[in-house]
């Protein structure tokens, strides 16, 4: 499983932590190799020393040629036999300075011929070598308590490194689009965060000035939309009061002017979606009575096609929502339901606060239906229509908290449910 990328402080952190780990490690390692070649300098050259000594007590033949400390041991070899008595490793060296052994067994041997004879001397190292293993453990507790203190180090840096980012990200989630807000920039911030704050001052100047002009066109639409379907439900009721009327063209009258205050709500609902939809004030809602008025423009496609309308819902059911929310998301479910319905049902439930709209229709093959709320998505095979009735579904549902998901089966129907 692939993990989160780190935040940027943790990175910082782990950034100057790994420098400064790197540094040390590169100092110890240079430290500890000079300190060893600087054993190794000194080792030669006293062993050289003691050779040259030897070399000069041999000549005079009173002086002792053994002995020498507890790490020295000094070698006269003048006959094949005083070699043959020599430690086995010391036998067969040339002349010349020569390390024999491993670790606490380490030796430094210095061999020379002088007029025949051999002078042999062995200095034991072990002690050093002691020394040494002990300086390379120092440099690796100090390597790791550097680690330590360089990840605390780098965190806090970071945190200072990154405290008026956070600031800035801080202030821009209180930002309301289209509202005046306190700027961004302010004196003592880095050159970098205030060219950052800067060009969020300008955007959100910019989107206030572009959702102000939004609202104003919304609302001379809203205004010029509203003039004309006034004058048609006016119309329809001059002419409902008409006595020379028959009763079939009062059933007439009666559906347009329902349709012009269907148009007019939905109208003033979509009007208000477009400038980022915040709802009416809740009211009480009767649920039934909301449905049979969403539903009532589609009769006569239902009584065409023939289908059955079923409204399983009580009377008594009643919710407190935003009415014209929940009358534009039903009207979009049932005009699909029937759209694509072509015998059997449209069935409108409630369980609840959660309200079903089922259909016996084609239903929708599982490889789309992650696309039927997406803006402009139409099934092959009902091409007519724009696309954006399931979308303003989604879109008011998310804008209000509603959820609304779909189960369907192709050949069987399809089933959307809604949840307050």
């Amino acid at each position: 499983m692939r993990l989160p990328p780190a935040d940027l402080r943790t990175r910082i952190a782990v950034v100057l932590a790994a420098i400064c780990i790197a540094v040390v490690a590169v100092l110890g390692v240079m430290l500890f190799l000079a300190s060893e070649d600087m054993q190794e300098g000194l080792v030669e050259q006293l062993v050289s020393e003691e050779l040259d000594a030897l070399i000069e007590r041999a000549k005079a033949p009173a002086a002792p040629l053994s002995g020498g400390g507890p790490n020295l041991q000094y070698y006269v070899v003048r006959s094949s036999e005083a070699n043959d008595r020599l430690p086995a490793v010391l036998r067969a060296l040339p002349p010349g300075q020569h390390e024999v052994g491993r670790g606490d067994d380490e030796r430094h041997v210095a061999v020379r011929e002088v007029d025949g004879t051999r002078y042999v001397v062995v200095y034991d190292s072990g002690p050093h070598e002691v020394r040494e293993a002990r300086f390379r453990t120092l440099l690796l507790a100090a390597l790791a308590v550097t680690a330590v203190v360089a990840m605390l180090l780098g965190h806090w840096l970071a945190g200072v490194l990154t405290r008026q980012l956070k600031y800035l990200a801080t202030r821009v989630r209180t930002l309301t689009p289209g509202e005046a807000c306190v700027p961004l920039e302010r004196p003592g911030q880095d050159r970098e965060v205030a060219a950052l704050a800067h060009a969020l001052d300008d955007y959100h100047a910019r989107l206030t000035e572009m959702m102000h002009r939004e609202q104003e066109f919304t609302a001379n639409a809203s205004h010029e939309l509203r003039t004309p379907l006034t004058a048609i439900r006016t119309s329809c009721e001059l002419l409902g009061a008409d006595t020379t009327l028959g009763e079939k063209a009062r059933s007439r009258i009666a559906m347009v002017d329902h349709a012009a205050r269907q148009m007019t709500d939905r109208m003033e609902a979509l009007l208000l979606l477009a400038r980022a939809h915040q709802g009416e004030l809740p009211e009480p809602v009767a649920l039934r009575r909301c449905v049979e008025d969403t539903a009532a423009p589609f009769g006569d496609e239902i009584a065409r096609k023939g289908l059955t309308l079923e409204i399983a819902i009580p009377e008594e059911s009643v919710v407190t929502l935003d009415r014209k929310a929940l009358q534009l998301v039903l009207a979009n479910l049932i005009r699909n339901a029937v759209r694509y319905t072509d015998r059997g049902y449209v069935r409108v439930s409630c369980d609840g606060r959660r309200i079903s709209v089922a259909d016996s229709g084609a239903g929708i093959a599982p490889e789309h239906r992650s696309q039927v709320f997406e803006r402009h998505y139409r099934a092959e095979s009902k091409p007519e229509g724009l696309g954006l009735g399931l979308s303003i579904v989604r879109r008011i549902c998310d804008d209000l908290g509603w959820k609304i998901d779909v189960q369907s089966t192709p050949g069987q129907g399809s089933t959307f449910s809604l949840v307050f």
